[in-house]
Protein backbone atom coordinates (compact mmCIF):
# COMPACT_ATOMS: atom_id res chain seq x y z
CA UNK A 1 0.00 0.00 0.00
CA UNK A 2 0.78 3.40 -0.77
CA UNK A 3 2.88 5.16 2.41
CA UNK A 4 0.84 8.17 4.06
CA UNK A 5 1.82 10.50 6.81
CA UNK A 6 0.02 11.87 9.43
CA UNK A 7 1.73 14.76 11.59
CA UNK A 8 0.30 16.07 14.78
CA UNK A 9 2.22 19.69 16.21
CA UNK A 10 0.85 21.14 19.21
CA UNK A 11 2.79 22.48 22.43
CA UNK A 12 5.24 25.21 22.01
CA UNK A 13 5.00 24.93 18.11
CA UNK A 14 2.17 26.26 17.69
CA UNK A 15 2.37 29.32 20.33
CA UNK A 16 5.83 30.49 18.32
CA UNK A 17 5.56 31.94 15.38
CA UNK A 18 8.78 31.19 14.32
CA UNK A 19 8.67 27.35 14.80
CA UNK A 20 5.31 27.51 13.43
CA UNK A 21 6.73 29.13 10.17
CA UNK A 22 9.73 26.95 10.13
CA UNK A 23 7.85 23.79 10.96
CA UNK A 24 4.81 24.71 7.91
CA UNK A 25 7.90 25.34 5.20
CA UNK A 26 9.51 21.74 6.19
CA UNK A 27 6.00 20.15 6.14
CA UNK A 28 5.44 21.87 3.06
CA UNK A 29 8.36 20.01 0.86
CA UNK A 30 7.43 16.08 2.31
CA UNK A 31 6.56 14.55 -0.47
CA UNK A 32 3.15 11.65 -0.89
CA UNK A 33 0.52 11.64 0.73
CA UNK A 34 0.07 13.56 4.17
CA UNK A 35 -2.24 14.91 6.62
CA UNK A 36 -1.72 17.52 9.58
CA UNK A 37 -3.49 17.20 12.79
CA UNK A 38 -3.13 20.79 15.58
CA UNK A 39 -3.40 21.55 19.05
CA UNK A 40 -3.81 25.02 20.09
CA UNK A 41 -4.86 24.29 23.37
CA UNK A 42 -2.76 26.84 25.08
CA UNK A 43 -3.45 29.48 23.14
CA UNK A 44 -7.43 28.73 23.98
CA UNK A 45 -6.70 28.75 27.47
CA UNK A 46 -5.11 32.68 27.25
CA UNK A 47 -8.13 33.41 25.28
CA UNK A 48 -10.13 31.93 28.13
CA UNK A 49 -8.35 33.63 30.89
CA UNK A 50 -8.44 37.20 29.23
CA UNK A 51 -12.30 36.94 29.09
CA UNK A 52 -12.00 35.90 32.77
CA UNK A 53 -13.50 32.12 31.85
CA UNK A 54 -12.17 29.69 34.48
CA UNK A 55 -9.81 26.62 32.53
CA UNK A 56 -10.32 23.41 33.76
CA UNK A 57 -8.28 20.62 33.32
CA UNK A 58 -7.70 16.86 34.51
CA UNK A 59 -5.27 14.55 33.81
CA UNK A 60 -4.22 16.50 30.87
CA UNK A 61 -7.56 16.80 29.46
CA UNK A 62 -9.63 20.24 29.36
CA UNK A 63 -13.11 20.11 30.75
CA UNK A 64 -15.60 22.15 28.11
CA UNK A 65 -18.15 23.95 28.94
CA UNK A 66 -20.39 26.02 26.38
CA UNK A 67 -18.36 29.22 26.92
CA UNK A 68 -15.23 27.24 26.39
CA UNK A 69 -16.54 25.07 23.66
CA UNK A 70 -17.07 28.57 21.72
CA UNK A 71 -13.53 29.41 22.34
CA UNK A 72 -11.89 26.21 21.35
CA UNK A 73 -13.56 26.56 18.06
CA UNK A 74 -12.68 30.32 17.60
CA UNK A 75 -9.28 29.69 18.20
CA UNK A 76 -8.75 25.78 16.48
CA UNK A 77 -11.19 26.49 13.43
CA UNK A 78 -10.31 29.97 13.22
CA UNK A 79 -7.11 31.30 14.10
CA UNK A 80 -4.94 28.73 14.27
CA UNK A 81 -6.24 26.68 11.74
CA UNK A 82 -6.42 29.41 8.58
CA UNK A 83 -3.40 30.63 10.05
CA UNK A 84 -1.87 27.11 8.89
CA UNK A 85 -3.69 26.54 5.83
CA UNK A 86 -2.50 30.29 4.35
CA UNK A 87 1.23 29.53 5.11
CA UNK A 88 0.93 26.03 3.27
CA UNK A 89 -0.84 27.99 0.03
CA UNK A 90 2.29 30.45 0.10
CA UNK A 91 4.43 27.03 -0.19
CA UNK A 92 2.02 25.69 -2.89
CA UNK A 93 0.82 22.90 -0.71
CA UNK A 94 -3.01 22.85 -1.74
CA UNK A 95 -4.66 22.49 1.57
CA UNK A 96 -8.14 22.04 3.02
CA UNK A 97 -8.65 22.84 6.53
CA UNK A 98 -11.15 20.34 8.66
CA UNK A 99 -12.96 19.70 11.93
CA UNK A 100 -14.49 16.18 12.54
CA UNK A 101 -17.57 17.68 11.18
CA UNK A 102 -16.62 18.77 7.39
CA UNK A 103 -17.02 15.76 5.32
CA UNK A 104 -18.40 13.92 8.38
CA UNK A 105 -15.07 12.64 8.84
CA UNK A 106 -14.83 12.09 12.47
CA UNK A 107 -18.18 11.21 14.32
CA UNK A 108 -17.85 11.36 18.16
CA UNK A 109 -20.35 10.94 21.08
CA UNK A 110 -20.34 13.17 24.19
CA UNK A 111 -18.63 11.94 26.91
CA UNK A 112 -20.49 10.37 29.51
CA UNK A 113 -20.44 11.62 32.83
CA UNK A 114 -18.86 9.50 35.40
CA UNK A 115 -16.74 10.60 37.91
CA UNK A 116 -16.07 14.09 36.04
CA UNK A 117 -18.33 15.97 33.55
CA UNK A 118 -16.01 16.89 31.18
CA UNK A 119 -18.75 18.92 29.07
CA UNK A 120 -18.33 19.07 25.18
CA UNK A 121 -15.56 16.62 24.66
CA UNK A 122 -16.22 14.24 22.30
CA UNK A 123 -14.96 10.80 22.14
CA UNK A 124 -14.82 9.55 18.78
CA UNK A 125 -16.52 6.65 17.58
CA UNK A 126 -16.27 6.63 14.02
CA UNK A 127 -13.72 7.97 11.32
CA UNK A 128 -14.79 8.27 7.49
CA UNK A 129 -11.76 8.80 5.04
CA UNK A 130 -13.89 8.79 1.99
CA UNK A 131 -13.95 12.26 1.16
CA UNK A 132 -10.36 12.55 3.36
CA UNK A 133 -8.75 9.47 0.26
CA UNK A 134 -10.33 12.02 -2.04
CA UNK A 135 -8.08 14.87 -1.17
CA UNK A 136 -4.73 13.15 -0.09
CA UNK A 137 -4.97 10.98 -3.50
CA UNK A 138 -5.21 14.09 -5.64
CA UNK A 139 -2.49 15.44 -3.72
CA UNK A 140 -4.06 17.90 -1.38
CA UNK A 141 -3.64 18.09 2.49
CA UNK A 142 -6.22 17.83 5.18
CA UNK A 143 -5.30 20.22 7.94
CA UNK A 144 -7.75 18.97 10.67
CA UNK A 145 -8.57 20.99 14.17
CA UNK A 146 -9.41 19.29 17.36
CA UNK A 147 -13.06 19.40 17.20
CA UNK A 148 -15.54 16.28 16.05
CA UNK A 149 -19.54 15.90 15.53
CA UNK A 150 -21.92 13.98 17.05
CA UNK A 151 -24.08 13.90 14.05
CA UNK A 152 -27.14 15.69 15.58
CA UNK A 153 -25.62 19.59 15.19
CA UNK A 154 -23.23 19.85 18.44
CA UNK A 155 -19.89 20.22 17.78
CA UNK A 156 -17.83 18.55 20.65
CA UNK A 157 -13.85 18.89 21.68
CA UNK A 158 -11.58 16.50 21.12
CA UNK A 159 -8.09 16.11 22.36
CA UNK A 160 -5.93 16.26 19.07
CA UNK A 161 -3.48 13.29 19.80
CA UNK A 162 -7.13 11.32 19.65
CA UNK A 163 -7.58 12.68 16.14
CA UNK A 164 -4.11 12.01 15.28
CA UNK A 165 -4.56 8.58 16.36
CA UNK A 166 -8.35 7.89 15.22
CA UNK A 167 -7.38 9.61 11.97
CA UNK A 168 -4.55 7.36 11.67
CA UNK A 169 -6.48 3.76 12.66
CA UNK A 170 -8.98 4.81 9.85
CA UNK A 171 -6.52 5.42 6.75
CA UNK A 172 -4.91 2.31 7.98
CA UNK A 173 -6.97 -0.08 6.00
CA UNK A 174 -5.82 1.90 2.71
CA UNK A 175 -2.94 2.88 3.49
CA UNK A 176 0.51 2.43 5.22
CA UNK A 177 0.23 4.87 7.45
CA UNK A 178 3.28 6.90 10.01
CA UNK A 179 2.14 8.81 12.87
CA UNK A 180 3.94 11.29 14.10
CA UNK A 181 3.69 13.43 17.36
CA UNK A 182 5.76 16.71 16.87
CA UNK A 183 6.51 18.90 20.20
CA UNK A 184 8.93 20.99 21.38
CA UNK A 185 10.59 18.11 23.02
CA UNK A 186 13.22 15.43 21.79
CA UNK A 187 10.93 12.72 22.45
CA UNK A 188 9.72 10.64 25.96
CA UNK A 189 11.90 11.74 28.45
CA UNK A 190 13.70 9.70 31.41
CA UNK A 191 13.91 13.41 32.72
CA UNK A 192 12.11 16.29 31.99
CA UNK A 193 14.57 18.63 32.77
CA UNK A 194 17.42 16.74 30.45
CA UNK A 195 16.96 16.71 26.91
CA UNK A 196 19.53 13.89 26.37
CA UNK A 197 17.51 11.69 28.39
CA UNK A 198 15.66 10.71 25.16
CA UNK A 199 13.49 7.38 26.06
CA UNK A 200 14.32 5.95 22.20
CA UNK A 201 12.00 2.82 22.13
CA UNK A 202 8.87 2.07 24.11
CA UNK A 203 6.61 -1.01 24.17
CA UNK A 204 3.65 -1.94 26.41
CA UNK A 205 5.67 -3.23 29.41
CA UNK A 206 7.98 -0.74 29.28
CA UNK A 207 4.71 1.90 29.42
CA UNK A 208 3.59 0.26 32.15
CA UNK A 209 6.77 0.25 34.30
CA UNK A 210 7.64 4.18 33.30
CA UNK A 211 4.28 5.18 34.26
CA UNK A 212 4.54 3.17 38.26
CA UNK A 213 7.97 4.90 38.28
CA UNK A 214 6.13 8.20 37.59
CA UNK A 215 8.05 9.47 35.10
CA UNK A 216 5.43 8.94 32.61
CA UNK A 217 2.45 11.62 33.37
CA UNK A 218 0.31 14.36 33.39
CA UNK A 219 -0.47 15.43 30.02
CA UNK A 220 1.69 13.07 28.10
CA UNK A 221 -0.58 10.02 29.41
CA UNK A 222 -3.16 10.41 27.35
CA UNK A 223 -0.62 10.91 24.19
CA UNK A 224 1.13 7.67 24.83
CA UNK A 225 -2.47 6.29 25.07
CA UNK A 226 -3.79 7.03 22.05
CA UNK A 227 0.31 5.95 20.41
CA UNK A 228 -0.53 2.27 21.82
CA UNK A 229 -4.15 2.33 20.81
CA UNK A 230 -2.78 3.18 16.96
CA UNK A 231 -0.01 0.57 17.37
CA UNK A 232 -2.64 -1.90 18.02
CA UNK A 233 -4.79 -1.02 14.90
CA UNK A 234 -2.72 -1.79 12.17
CA UNK A 235 -0.76 1.53 12.38
CA UNK A 236 2.62 0.85 11.02
CA UNK A 237 4.86 3.41 12.63
CA UNK A 238 4.60 5.67 15.30
CA UNK A 239 7.16 8.46 16.79
CA UNK A 240 7.59 11.35 19.33
CA UNK A 241 9.61 14.52 19.01
CA UNK A 242 10.74 17.73 17.52
CA UNK A 243 9.55 18.13 13.34
CA UNK A 244 13.19 17.70 12.68
CA UNK A 245 12.49 14.28 13.24
CA UNK A 246 10.61 14.32 10.02
CA UNK A 247 13.27 16.36 7.78
CA UNK A 248 16.88 15.19 9.34
CA UNK A 249 18.06 11.74 9.38
CA UNK A 250 20.71 11.96 12.38
CA UNK A 251 17.92 13.36 14.89
CA UNK A 252 16.59 12.08 18.12
CA UNK A 253 12.84 10.59 18.70
CA UNK A 254 10.98 7.85 20.77
CA UNK A 255 9.55 5.13 18.45
CA UNK A 256 6.70 3.28 20.36
CA UNK A 257 6.56 -0.65 19.26
CA UNK A 258 3.98 -3.32 20.78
Amino acid sequence: MKALKIIKIGGNIIDDDKALSDFIFEFSKLKGPKVLVHGGGKLASKLANQMGIEVKMTNGRRITDADTLDIATMVYAGKINKNIIVQLQAYNCNSVGFSGADGNSIVSIKRPVKAIDFGFVGDVVKVNTEVLNLLVNNNITPVFCALTHDTKGQLLNTNADTIASELAIGFAKDFEVELYYCFEKEGVLLDVEDDDSVIENINTKTYQDLIEQGIIADGMLPKLNNCFHAIENKVSKICIGKPKMLFKSNSKFTTIQK
